[in-house]
């Protein structure tokens, strides 16, 4: 008897403690944060977090956005990695404030559940041109195709289609209380651990089949951005990506009129490829970008050229111009700011006319010192100087000389080349 208690004992103490232990051990909820423009950035920082929650297998992947919108080829890249995630994704538009524009409304919608913070917005996901105008045909072809993709997430999700299709048709937009009304989203929450409660125990529908979330009082981990995705998330800002352009093209033309300097054609090359780099993502007008080039040409010929600065005044206007047609996009996130475009052409101009043209005027100035300070200097022969050589005074000094002509001993010459401790002189012709 006492053996089988002893059993009993060891059996409650070791099985039933562990298994209820793991069947209440608390759940993980990864949280990730995408604040900015949509852009192959931040599509790769979504679908590796989509990819780790995947293998890791946490509760549910949060993403807390906050988004004007951006490119449509990275917000379908996103929603793709949403839609084939065996682990349920809750997009949280948050924090106050925040919204959920153009392509961040497809992002929502395709959320496996979508929420919003108090004081937030969604909506005006009408498709626009990027890099390039787009005639009547293709804008409607352009809004046919988003408004038939809208839907389909929409629908897919059990969520309002028509709302969906007219925030892409008229560009409408609903505030947190008004897209919980008309089932746009799922819920607003104030908070992460508001959101967390709240979802505990609802059923979502993954490629997985369904599962029930079990958030309430879980572990969250922040998967924060890396460096990388870090660096090449700000030099994708137009402003930026301006800058980087016109620092390449200064380095660049250092290390041409300089050759051998190295470190500015170094960090020229740097910028340029890392400005090209920007561009891939950004809404560029190659027209505006052949103009800003111009303008850099024009400033180099006034230096070379006396115009009285007409090239200088036909720079600056085709540098402005060329910058404020360089990125091409009525959503204000994707142009340059008029306060980095004026103080750029100015220094871009004052740096081409006045410094690099008092360092070409220097570089052609006659030197004065050195053996070639010697040439073009006059003197007297102290000797008769002919082909096979001669003696002259210069400066106070006596040189050894020779000519092509010959010179009487008296006569005024002056200096035409030198050769090693020799120079060869002409005749002085008299005014």
């Amino acid at each position: 008897m006492l053996k089988k208690v002893f059993f009993l004992f060891v059996f409650l103490s070791f099985f039933i403690p562990a298994s209820s232990f793991s069947e209440e051990q608390k759940k993980n909820v990864t949280v990730i944060t995408v604040s900015g423009v949509i852009n192959p950035v931040s599509a790769e920082y979504i679908g590796k977090g989509i990819k780790k929650a995947n293998e890791q297998k946490p509760e549910a992947l949060v993403i807390e956005l906050d988004t004007p919108g951006g490119l449509d080829t990275s917000m379908r890249s996103i929603v793709k990695d949403i839609i084939g995630s065996e682990v349920p994704v809750v997009v949280y538009v948050s924090p106050s404030g925040a919204r959920a524009a153009s392509a961040g409304v497809f992002i929502t919608l395709a959320a496996h559940i979508a929420a919003m913070a108090p004081g937030t917005n969604i909506g005006a996901a009408h498709p626009v041109g990027v890099g390039e105008k787009m005639d009547k045909t293709m804008a409607e072809k352009a809004t046919n195709d988003a408004a038939a993709y809208i839907k389909s997430l929409a629908e897919r999700m059990g969520r309002n289609s028509k709302w969906a299709e007219d925030a892409v048709r008229k560009s409408i937009s609903a505030t947190e209380s008004e897209a919980l009304k008309q089932n746009i989203i799922d819920l607003v929450s104030k908070d992460l651990n508001t959101l967390l409660s709240s979802i505990d125990g609802k059923k979502v529908r993954t490629v997985m089949g369904e599962k029930t979330l079990r958030t309430a009082n879980a572990n969250v981990i922040r998967e924060e951005m890396s460096l990388r995705h870090k660096i090449l998330n700000f030099i994708t800002d137009p402003n930026v990506a301006y800058m980087l352009m016109l620092l390449g093209f200064y380095g660049l033309f250092f290390e041409l009129t300089n050759p051998g300097a190295i470190f500015p054609g170094v960090v020229g090359g740097i910028c340029l490829i890392l400005a090209f780099y920007a561009f891939q993502t950004l809404p560029v007008n190659y027209a505006g970008l052949l103009l800003i080039i111009l303008a850099i040409i024009l400033f180099i010929l006034e230096i070379k050229i006396v115009s009285h600065g007409v090239l200088t005044i036909g720079g600056i206007i085709a540098m402005v111009i060329g910058s404020l047609m360089l990125f091409e996009s009525p959503g204000p996130f994707m142009k340059l700011s008029l306060l980095l475009i004026l103080p750029a052409v100015i220094i871009t101009a004052l740096f081409f006319t006045i410094v690099l043209g008092l360092a070409y005027r220097a570089y052609k100035r006659k030197p004065v010192t050195g053996a070639e300070g010697l040439i073009g200097l006059e003197g007297v022969a102290n000797t008769e100087i002919t082909k096979d050589g001669g003696m002259v005074l210069l400066h106070g000094e006596i040189w050894s000389a020779y000519s092509d002509e010959a010179i009487s001993k008296g006569e005024k010459v002056v200096v035409k080349a030198i050769s090693g401790l020799k120079i060869k002189v002409k005749r002085r012709v008299s005014d």
